[in-house]
């Protein structure tokens, strides 16, 4: 969840670390603070975003070459300045950024208490480096074993690195179910939890592997797992564009995420699709393909918008490919003793690779004999690592932490490998697999042709600015567009929403419709229309004010409906990926208008990395 970025090098170590903490801001927001050793360790650290510790320390001379900074996601203290990172040892000769959670944590701190150690905070973090300070003076000063054996005895996630008062020309970082990245530049080295602080520097990185620890020096590097063993870093060029990290004119990353859909979704086909001569090329999947051709079933898990995609994943697999799906909270997987079977598929979505409850999924299906394959949109994740096969999205660095153009990419390429399936398994006609692949093709012109109609959802979004509650509601492969829609509103503008299929609505939902309550309708033309006009009509003679997305040229619903948003006609299996577009743009305008900081929504991180 929180961002991490250390430097040690020949470059001012403030001012760069303030700035990439500012591009890891989307990681965690609620307090923030920096480490330096200038003449000696220092820390400056304040509650609220990085330009107010920027601002905080703008008129003070910092000369230092080497440090450490933290973008914190609150989980052990509330986010105030005594518990914003780093944290001091008790004797303040070591400094600790940390991302993660020490379980154990507790038990630790009261050996420490009846020791005579003091905290000064009510954070894990302080804990663990206080421990690792009490193991370093038991063993002689020796702190790579300090950090080494601490490291043994904790249970829990963390990415940490720690600078050490004694010797200023030296960084130690380690990572165990927590993201973290070297980057290798010129006399200079970079650590973050991503590496999007890192590309404006060098685009030569090593992924930390969970156990290994990195000892990192002016002059070099090593990495050593946790139990000393010396290991060979893979050196990795990173693809990304310093000008993908910049709004580009936008007011809003969110924004310009949202635009930016018909390129995006493009890129993530690109190479791959080729409807012209009716092919489509998955080489993520290529050794695994004859393993879903038989599959039994498939088993999807994902969080949040990831598990939206992969209900619309459901209805792609059962359709066409004639497998059964069932599609799983991973946060819960683990926990109701799941029946895996050797050799069923697992496929695990997740925009940032990192999310902790699907990694923690993944483990326990791999133990069982499962075959993993992973649709993540971050190169060099760590769950792109632990998979058997999978595809990345190629959709770019999503920074608002509300996904949008990540949520389209994984339905581009869950939609690419069900026809994929289906036609080398013969459960889908060529005829018809050549007229999805054209139909596929054309959805950026169609998500454009939506985008340009951005003006009718801002009118729509100011006269629901103010509203308490939504709900949404869609059929069929709309049903997940109705969730996913709720979603995004409940995530940045703070309404309650809630997503139903539409004929659930009477068991329950249709008790809370009177004129004040705003119901969305995704009510495209498909094989369900009539019978959602019909839950149009229940809507609106209990006085509900119906918002409806239409297919282009209906007569019907806009007869009905209060307010309409028009999409072009599209196949019914492809119509979320236009369908999604419209409750995008109405949430995004309806959180502008209330003053909400859409790109960094309260409570939020765009990286679930904690349990």
């Amino acid at each position: 969840m929180c961002g991490i970025v250390a430097y040690i090098g020949h470059q001012d170590a403030f001012p760069l670390i303030i700035k990439g903490l500012k591009r890891l801001e989307y990681r965690g927001y609620d307090s923030t603070g920096i480490s330096v050793h200038d003449n000696g360790l220092k820390i400056f650290k304040k509650a609220g975003k990085v330009a107010e510790l920027e601002s905080s320390v703008e008129e003070l001379t910092i000369k230092a070459s080497v440090g450490i900074g933290h973008t914190r996601w609150a989980t052990h203290g509330e986010p105030n300045d005594r518990n914003a990172h780093p944290h001091f040892s008790a004797d303040k000769s070591l400094s600790i950024i940390h991302n993660g959670i020490i379980e154990n944590y507790d038990t630790i701190k009261k050996e420490l208490l009846s020791k005579g150690y003091t905290f000064q905070s009510d954070t894990d973090t302080e804990v663990l480096i206080t421990f690792i300070e009490d193991i370093k003076k038991q063993n002689g000063g020796d702190l790579e074993q300090a950090v080494r054996s601490a490291l043994h005895a904790i249970e829990g996630a963390y990415a940490i690195v720690i600078l050490n008062e004694e010797n200023p020309n030296q960084l130690i970082a380690a990572r165990k179910g927590s993201p973290m990245v070297l980057g290798v530049g010129t006399d200079e080295y970079f650590i973050a939890s991503d590496a999007t602080p890192i590309i404006e520097y060098t685009n030569e990185v090593v992924y930390l592997k969970d156990r290994e620890i990195a000892i990192v020096n002016r002059e070099d590097f090593r990495i050593t797992n946790i139990d000393d063993v010396e290991q060979t870093p893979y050196i990795q060029k990173v693809e990304m564009k310093l000008e993908e990290l910049e709004k580009g004119g936008y007011e809003h990353f969110m924004l310009k995420e949202i635009f930016e859909q018909p390129n995006s979704i493009a890129d993530s086909m690109r190479g791959r699709l080729d409807a012209a001569n009716g092919t489509l090329t998955l080489g993520g999947i290529y050794e695994y393909s004859q393993a879903l051709i038989n599959a039994r079933r498939i088993i999807v898990l994902a969080c949040g918008t990831s598990w939206h995609s992969g209900l619309v994943a459901e209805y792609l697999f059962e359709e066409y490919c004639r497998i059964p799906v069932e599609v799983e909270y991973a946060s819960e997987f683990r926990y109701r003793n799941p029946v895996i079977h050797e050799g069923d598929i697992v496929i695990a979505i997740s925009q940032s690779g990192e999310t902790a409850d699907t990694l923690a999924a993944i483990e326990l299906a791999k133990s069982k004999g499962a075959i993993i394959l992973g649709i993540v949109n971050v190169v060099g994740s760590s769950i792109s690592r632990v998979t058997h096969e999978g595809a990345y999205l190629h959709t770019g660095p999503e920074i608002g932490v509300a996904s949008t153009k990540a949520f389209t990419g994984q339905l581009s390429v869950l939609t690419m490998i069900a026809l994929s399936v289906a036609h080398k398994k013969g459960t889908i006609t060529q005829t018809r697999y050549k007229e999805l692949l054209v139909e596929l093709a054309r959805i950026p012109a169609k998500i454009k042709e939506v985008l340009d109609n951005n003006a009718v959802v801002e009118e729509i979004a100011e006269r629901f600015k103010d509203a308490k509650n939504f709900i949404y509601l869609g059929r069929g492969y709309n049903f997940p567009v109705a969730l996913e829609g709720a979603l995004k509103l409940k995530e940045i503008s703070y309404i309650h929403a809630e997503g139903y299929p539409a004929a659930e609505m009477k068991h329950g939902p249709i008790a809370l419709i009177d004129e004040e309550m705003p119901v969305v309708f995704i009510a495209t033309r498909d094989s369900s229309y009539d019978k959602v006009v019909s839950n149009i009509q229940e809507v609106k003679a209990r006085k509900g004010v119906v918002i409806a997305v239409v297919t282009k040229g209906d007569a019907l619903i806009p007869a009905l409906a209060d307010y309409i948003i028009e999409v072009p006609p599209c196949e019914e299996a492809l119509m979320p990926l236009i369908s999604v577009i419209p409750l995008q743009l109405l949430s995004y305008h309806i959180a502008v208008m209330r003053g909400c900081n859409v790109d960094q929504p309260r409570n939020l991180a765009k990286s679930v990395t904690v349990e």
